[in-house]
């Protein structure tokens, strides 16, 4: 692992903005290449001004749709019984499609939302979406608004850390737990504040 770790790296560094989209799009296509490892490199590329922000959040934005609208083609058209029989020979574990399922059938289509913020989930919740067959827009909308916000805190989180930017794939579940944790407390506390207004 440590191996494909640094191919990725020497790939990122290399071709920049589009290795940056080329990767996002696998790992939202459900092959497994940690988010973290991708945009957090881009981050610390940024600090050392290889990068600019802007470029690398739309570089990882436009990878990350592409390979989410991929992965939701494949669970409508192919549907479950397609991805358990294939998903194998792209590394894609049962185990973890039947994780996403379980958030996505609790939650339905808020799930792509926010499970895009989740370890794990976030690279599978598009199968899910698509053998639901969940209205295209809406599932291009949300998982667009869960995907910005996650995917310019990693680059923010990577040119904060700059040559330690590699910290962030030892606290990436910590780190996804207390920004779900602290979403949530914004949204709540949005919601009461247009609650009291309008009670007035």
């Amino acid at each position: 692992m440590e191996q494909i770790s640094q191919a990725f790296l020497g790939f990122i560094d290399e071709w920049g903005y589009l290795a940056v989209s080329v990767l996002m799009a696998m790992e939202n296509a459900c092959i497994p290449v940690p988010s973290e490892l991708i945009l957090g490199f881009a981050g610390y590329l940024v600090s050392a001004d290889r990068m600019t922000f802007t470029g690398a959040m739309v570089a990882g934005m436009v990878g990350g749709m592409a390979g989410s609208i991929f992965a939701y083609v494949v669970g409508a058209t192919g549907g479950r019984k397609f991805v358990d029989k294939y998903g194998k020979y792209f590394l894609i574990k049962k185990s973890h499609v039947d994780m996403a399922q379980r958030w996505f059938d609790k939650y339905g289509i808020r799930a792509v939302f926010f499970s895009r913020m989740l370890p794990v989930v976030r690279t599978f919740i598009s199968l899910p979406a698509g053998f639901a067959r969940v209205d295209f827009k809406r599932f291009l909308l949300f998982t667009f608004a869960g995907s910005l916000p996650w995917t310019a805190l990693i680059i923010w989180a990577g040119m904060m850390l700059g040559d330690n930017w590699e910290y962030l794939l030892e606290v990436g579940h910590k780190f996804s737990a207390a920004f779900i944790i602290v979403s949530v407390a914004i949204v709540a506390w949005l919601y009461l504040r247009r609650k009291k207004r309008t009670l007035k």
